[in-house]
C-alpha cells in the first residue's frame, strides 16, 4: 500500500507541475491543438514538430479473473516522452512502472511484483501528408532493452515492433485512425502482426471521444482482440487530459481503466 500512495503522489505532483508549465509556457504556445499517441491503442500518424516536447503520462489498471485465480496490473507511471528533431521525425521515450497482485479465491498472495518494463525507445518518421483521398501515413519502430527493466518484468528476449500508422479525415468533427505492423517479444521469438482501428469524434473544440478495436495476431498461438472507448478534454492548446475503459473480445482481460495527461513544450 505504500508503494501505491507514493506513486500516487508522484503522479499527482506530476500533474500540478503540468498545470504550472502550461502557465509559464502559454506565450509560446503553438496555434494548433496538440495531437497525441494516447489514450488508445492506435498511433497517431503525425509528429509534434521540430523542436517540440510532448510528454504523455497517465495510470491504468487492469484485471483478468480465470478458475477462482484474479490477476490484478496497477501501471503508475506509462509515460511516453515525444521530441522533434525535424518537422517530419520525432524520438521517442517511454517507460511504465508495474505493480502485479494475485489473489485465489479472494485472498490475495504474498507474491506481489513490482518494478519498471523494458524502456521503450523509438523513433516516428512521417511519410506523407493527408492529400485527395490519401490517408495521412507515418512509420513507428520501437525497440525494447532488456537491461532498463527490472527483475520481475525482465523478459528474455529484447522486443521489437514497427508499424505503419494511417489516418483518414471524415468531417469536420470526426476521423478514424489505424495501425498495421508487427511486435516481437514478450519472451518468444514468435512474431504476431498488429492491428487498431479507431474513430473520433470532437463534441467541441474541447472535448471528444474515441472508440476502438486493436489486437494482435501470433504465428503459432491464438489472436487476441480488445475493445476500449475513452474521452478526451482539452484544457489549452497544449494540455489534454484524457480517461478511458475498455475489456478484451477473446480471452485475456476482464476489465482495463485509465486516466491520463499530455502536455506539450516548445523548446524553440
Amino acid at each position: 500500500m505504500k508503494t501505491k500512495n507514493t506513486y500516487l503522489l508522484i503522479v499527482l505532483m506530476l500533474f500540478s507541475i503540468v498545470i504550472n508549465a502550461q502557465d509559464e509556457n502559454q506565450n509560446n504556445a503553438t496555434s494548433e491543438p496538440l495531437v497525441t499517441d494516447r489514450p488508445d491503442a492506435t498511433e497517431a500518424s503525425s509528429t509534434v514538430g521540430k523542436g517540440v516536447l510532448q510528454i504523455e503520462t497517465g495510470g491504468l489498471y487492469e484485471s483478468f479473473e480465470e478458475n477462482s485465480v484474479t490477476s490484478q496490473s496497477y501501471t503508475f507511471n506509462t509515460t511516453l516522452v515525444r521530441y522533434g528533431i525535424l518537422d517530419n521525425i520525432e524520438l521517442r521515450l517511454g517507460w511504465d512502472f508495474v505493480e502485479g497482485v494475485t489473489k485465489v479465491n479472494g485472498n490475495k498472495l504474498d507474491n506481489v511484483t513490482s518494478g519498471l518494463s523494458p524502456l521503450l525507445l523509438g523513433v516516428k518518421i512521417d511519410i506523407t501528408e493527408e492529400k485527395n483521398g490519401m490517408p495521412e501515413i507515418a512509420l513507428i519502430g520501437h525497440v525494447f532493452p532488456l537491461f532498463s527493466a527490472s527483475k520481475d518484468y525482465r523478459p528474455e528476449t529484447t522486443g521489437v515492433d514497427f508499424r505503419f500508422s494511417l489516418s483518414h479525415t471524415l468531417s469536420e468533427n470526426s476521423s478514424l485512425g489505424y495501425n498495421i505492423g508487427a511486435q516481437w517479444g514478450d519472451d518468444s521469438s514468435e512474431a504476431a502482426a498488429i492491428y487498431t482501428l479507431a474513430y473520433g469524434y470532437s463534441f467541441t473544440d474541447k472535448f471528444g471521444m474515441y472508440a476502438e478495436l486493436y489486437g494482435d495476431l501470433p504465428e503459432d498461438s491464438s489472436a487476441n482482440h480488445y475493445w476500449d472507448a475513452g474521452l478526451t478534454y482539452l484544457i489549452s492548446n497544449d494540455l489534454q487530459l484524457d480517461a478511458y475503459v475498455g475489456t478484451s473480445i477473446t480471452e485475456g482481460q476482464d476489465i482495463l481503466i485509465g486516466l491520463g495527461a499530455s502536455f506539450r513544450i516548445p523548446t524553440k
